[in-house]
């Protein structure tokens, strides 16, 4: 992955109230070609949330596995990117376990889309440069918020909030918050049929190859 930014400037788009996953140098290969095709099948279809994506991963200090959504931003080439807290649960558990699975549903088409990858967090330049364009609302939640950590109160979260929203250093990115990149090794196109006779097609990386078959439903 490129230490830059991808793009020197990021035009936010939305369809509705939902923010789309913005693509660029996206893969030819089959998998990421298809999932492309099915993104746009959803944006047609007038999916809410498209860009939620539900990720697994493993904590190695409770021996459990933990799931959360996040929202994806982007799609660059291979690499699915999210944006979060460096200090937060997840995090801690991508740092000792770099496995995860990935869930993504399109209800709007019947379709989902299950991912297994590896994670890693991205440049500091990419995230400082990603975190100067977004709103300044945006920005004083991810400045003010302490992720996961236990709280007194709500009315302390709001304070927080109000606190750094009138911060004129909104457009400085904190060393604890960044974004994850992660890249799969396999891809589970799963699309719901009458009489729940599903079609499960799936395409799993062997070296720079990918292994296309099918699954019983």
């Amino acid at each position: 992955m490129s230490t830059g930014w991808y793009g020197k400037s990021i035009k936010i788009n939305f369809f509705t109230t939902n923010q789309m996953i913005t693509f660029k140098n996206l893969s030819k290969q089959d998998p990421y070609i298809l999932f492309k095709k099915k993104y746009d099948e959803a944006i047609l279809s007038k999916q809410k949330f498209i860009e939620a994506a539900c990720v697994s991963s493993f904590s190695k200090e409770k021996d459990e596995v933990d799931s959360r959504y996040v929202n994806l931003k982007f799609i660059d080439n291979k690499e699915f990117i999210f944006f979060s807290n460096y200090q937060s649960p997840k995090s801690s558990q991508f740092s000792l376990h770099d496995q995860i699975s990935v869930v993504i549903l399109w209800s709007e088409i019947n379709f989902q889309i299950r991912l297994k990858a590896k994670i890693k967090k991205t440049s500091l330049d990419y995230s400082r440069n990603y975190f100067k364009t977004r709103s300044k609302g945006k920005n004083a939640l991810a400045i003010s918020s302490s992720q996961s950590r236990k709280i007194n109160s709500y009315d302390s979260v709001k304070d927080n909030y109000n606190e750094a929203l009138s911060s004129k250093n909104l457009t400085i990115c904190p060393d604890y918050w960044g974004g994850f990149a992660f890249t799969p090794y396999y891809f589970e196109f799963w699309e719901g049929q009458d009489l729940r006779l599903n079609k499960r097609d799936v395409y799993e990386q062997n070296g720079n190859n990918w292994n296309h078959f099918m699954l019983q439903p």
